[in-house]
This record gives structure tokens, sequence and C-alpha cells, in this order.
């Protein structure tokens, strides 16, 4: 079995994805096998990755955070790197993914009573990922100091302990009380979890680091645990894919650019990510709009991105007015992009006879695209390669979707896949409605379709631009953290 270490936070957010992707960077560039691990994650931004041994299955999810960090060790992802994914649907249930495939849905109090059953998939996927590795970096969900979900935990302590995982914990300086977060961390943990844990670092530190000195030997003298650096805060993260939700209000790029692009967030926006590569390029601005904020006139393109809750934020959609912008929108000559929930949406009628989504069983849609979709039972996942019909490009993604979308507009679709069309084009070509996840990564296709909206595109290779990022991030790493001590810890 790899040696392995984890890294675990005071809290939710303390930035843990960008860590563990960097020390994976930073383990491989010391010419180690490194792979990440995430025993549960908790995101609607879901990867397609491999299930090995599954010949005739299409792929399976995994947490976008471990798809970036399996980008980092430069391998393909596995769905073993992260076994259990919880896909929110409501404020009080989820969707639940074992090993890559739908295991069910749980409301929360039900899910605490299956994670002993759980356990199981966690370390069985455990024990297949440190087959070929030196090097294992697990990341922790929450925070181990959640001590009232201790007895049923799969994500911090409870794992840690099980698979005897060194334990790093990571303060968060930048939203404040990191003394007493981590302190109180250690105050609170009992004394099987607290010897897990062989040291802490601090993230997300501005200014001059000398100042923290002081809190540094404070946090020595409460805990006596050592400190393995003060990571500042790291630029390049914000070139890398965003997995939480959370951090949508942070997302929009701030500066008034040739193309507005706006973004509608969505109860429950899935794989916003997709964003990113537009993002990226000198000319745009991405406007990720709140809820009861009006989408904005000026915008050239709206973009409707993925929802795990077609149904629910669609009604929701109208509720917020924005049914009525998206007219105007249409009205003043703006363009329109669907993404997967977001092309459902769009089309004339979303049903759902079998309650999959809830307890609304059907809605009406937009309107801005003569299609219908039917909700079924099966799921499809699967990455794809594929040809932009209306510019004709490549384009490369992934699928995630519930549902059978057909009518008049698929007549003109998007993109050939396999053989077989996908998505659906207004006759004016300015509606675009599309299952496919990713298309934006594609460089080309970026490119010509920012053409198509008066924009000339940066010529941008998102791919590498990724890849620069985590290079910088690493670096970054192995100039504040003594990464050759957390390395060293690892058993």
């Amino acid at each position: 079995m790899a040696r392995a270490i984890m890294l675990q936070g005071t809290g939710s957010d303390v930035g843990k994805t960008v860590l563990v992707a960097g020390l994976c960077r930073a383990a491989k560039r010391r010419g180690l096998k490194v792979r990440p691990f995430k025993p549960q994650n908790m995101s609607n931004n879901a990867a397609v990755a491999d299930i090995p041994g599954d010949n005739n299955h299409g792929g399976g999810e995994i947490g976008r955070a471990q798809w970036l960090q399996a980008i980092a060790c430069g391998v393909a992802p596995s769905v073993h790197m992260n076994p259990v994914l919880l896909k929110p649907q409501t404020d009080v249930g989820a969707q639940v993914i074992v090993q890559g495939k739908v295991f069910g849905e749980a409301r929360a109090r039900d899910y605490q009573a299956l994670k002993g059953r759980l356990m199981d998939a966690v370390l069985d996927s455990w024990g297949k990922v440190g087959e070929d590795a030196d090097l294992v970096i697990v990341e922790g969900a929450g925070s181990p100091a959640e001590i009232n979900l201790r007895s049923r935990d799969i994500a911090n302590m409870g794992f840690a302990t099980r698979a005897n995982v060194p334990v790093v914990l990571v303060g968060d300086i930048d939203r404040g009380g990191v003394i007493a977060s981590i302190a109180g961390t250690h105050l609170i943990l009992p004394e099987e979890d607290r010897r897990m844990i062989v040291g802490y670092l601090i993230n997300k530190f501005r200014g001059d680091v000398s100042l923290f000195d002081d809190g540094l030997k404070a946090i020595e003298k409460f805990t006596g645990w050592r400190c393995f650096g003060v990571v500042p805060w790291l630029k390049a993260a914000a070139r890398l894919p965003s997995e939480d939700s959370v951090v949508l209000e942070r997302l929009a790029s701030g500066d008034a650019r040739a193309l507005k692009v706006a973004v509608p967030m969505l109860g429950r926006i899935a794989n916003f990510d997709d964003l990113d590569p537009l993002k990226a390029e000198p000319q745009v601005e991405v406007v990720f709009v709140p809820a009861g904020k009006p989408l904005p006139a000026d915008a050239g393109l709206v973009v409707i991105p993925g929802s795990k809750s077609t149904i629910g934020d669609l009604l929701t959609f109208r509720d917020n007015g924005w049914d009525r912008d998206l007219a105007a929108h249409r009205k003043r000559g703006g363009h329109v992009v669907g993404i997967c929930g977001g092309f459902q949406m769009l089309g004339r009628m979303v049903r759902d006879p079998d309650g999959i989504e809830g307890s609304v069983t059907e809605a009406e849609g937009l309107g801005l695209l003569d299609i219908e979709t039917v909700m079924e039972p099966e799921k499809t996942v699967r990455n794809v390669s594929a040809r932009s019909v209306p510019f004709d490009q490549p384009l490369e993604g992934y699928e995630i979707h519930l549902g059978r979308t057909s009518g008049p507009d698929t007549r003109r679709p998007l993109a050939i896949i396999n053989g077989a069309k996908d998505g659906a084009v207004s006759a004016d070509g300015k509606v675009i409605g599309t299952y496919m996840h990713g298309l934006f990564g594609a460089d080309d296709f970026r490119g010509k379709f920012l053409e198509s909206l008066g924009i000339r595109g940066g010529g941008i290779d998102y791919r590498a631009e990724v890849e620069r990022a985590l290079d910088e991030v690493a670096a970054e790493l192995e100039t504040h953290l003594d990464c050759d001590a957390i390395f060293a810890q690892a058993r």
C-alpha cells in the first residue's frame, strides 16, 4: 500500500482542494507516483471518470476537485479517487453516488445512518487507489471538529483512524479567528483523533507573514503541533476550475470588457466550471447573477448552466423574473446558450412523470427552443468527442444527465456525437442548447463562437493555462511550505 497523508480543514472552504492539487503536482515534480483521494465529497460539479474493469459502462461520476487533482498528478481520473459523491437536490436531500454509479437518494438524517455501509466502499476504493502509487494525498470534507457527527464519520477522522493516515490540519486566516479555530479543534477532539494530527498549516495569508510570528507561537502553546508553513493568497488558484458553489459570489470577472456574459445562479446549479474558459478570455466578462437580481440588460450572451433539479430551478427562474429578463434579452438580439439542465429549460415543456426530481411532475419551459424533455430513470454518464455543426470544429466534453429531448429544433443540432445529433439551435442561430459539458474548453470552437458574437477570441490554450496554474500553485507551496517534511509524515 502506498504511503499517505491527509489534509483536513478547520472548516469548509479553507482551500483544501487547491492545496491537495498543488501538493500532488509538487510530488509529481519529485518523480513520485502520486494519487488524490477524497472519501466523501458534496458537490453538484461532477466529472466523468473511468470505472476500472467496467468496459460496458460509459463512465462514472466523481467530484470535479478529484478530476483536477488527477490532472495535477498526471494520471487519468478514476471513480475510486472519490468513492462517495453527494449531489444536493433539495435543502435536506441528495443523490448518492457510490464508486461512480447512482446508489440512491437520501435525506440528511437518513444519510447519517447509511454511512456505515458506505465505509466499506470507501475502504475498497482506498485500497485500489494506492495499488500503483508511491504516495496518496487525501482531502477531508468539512471539519473534524464536527464532533456531533463523529460516530458515523467517513470523511475526516473516521476515515483517518480506520486507514491509519496522518493528518495535516489547514486553517484559513482570511476569514479570521484562525488561532481559535486551530486551538479549538485541538481542544474538542478526542485523544484518538488528536494524535492523528502531525501538524498544521495556515492558508490564504495576505501581507507580511512576520506579523503572524506571535500567532504561530500562540498556536504552538495551545496545541504543541508543528507548523509546516504559512501559504500566501494563491493568485494562480483563480485560474483553476472551482468546485463548490459557496465560491460563486466571488467568480465574476469584475472588469468591464467587450462581451458581458450573464449566468443566473440557479439554486441547484451544476458544473458551473463550464464558464471558466470564457472567463479566461481577455475580452469576456462573466457575471454570475444571484437570486433577486435582474439579468443585466447590457449582456450580449446569457448562459443557463446545468442544474441538479431542472424543474425546481425552472420554477425559481420564473420567480426571480429572469424569464422576463431573458425575453427582453432576446428582443434586443441577444444570444442564449443552455447547457444540460439549462438546455432542457429552454424548451416548451419539461416533464417528469415518475417524479425522479421531486413532486412537481411537469413545468412549462422558457419557450426559446421548439423542444420538449421527458425525464427518464437511466442516467447518461460518459466522456465524448464530437464535432460542432454550426462552426465545424472539434469538441471534447462529457455528459451527465437524465432526460430525453426531442422536437423540431433538434433537427438543427449543435454537435454530432458518435454519429448522433446532440442539442438544438434556433432558426436564427442565436439560441443554442446542448447536453455536452465542457464545450467552451475546446479552443477553436470557443474562438469561432466568440467571433459569431462579434468578439475576437484570445487564442488561449485553456488546458495549457490550467497546467501552468497548477505549476504555479506547486511552486508557491514549495516556497512557503516544508513540502518534504509533509511528505515525510506520510505512512
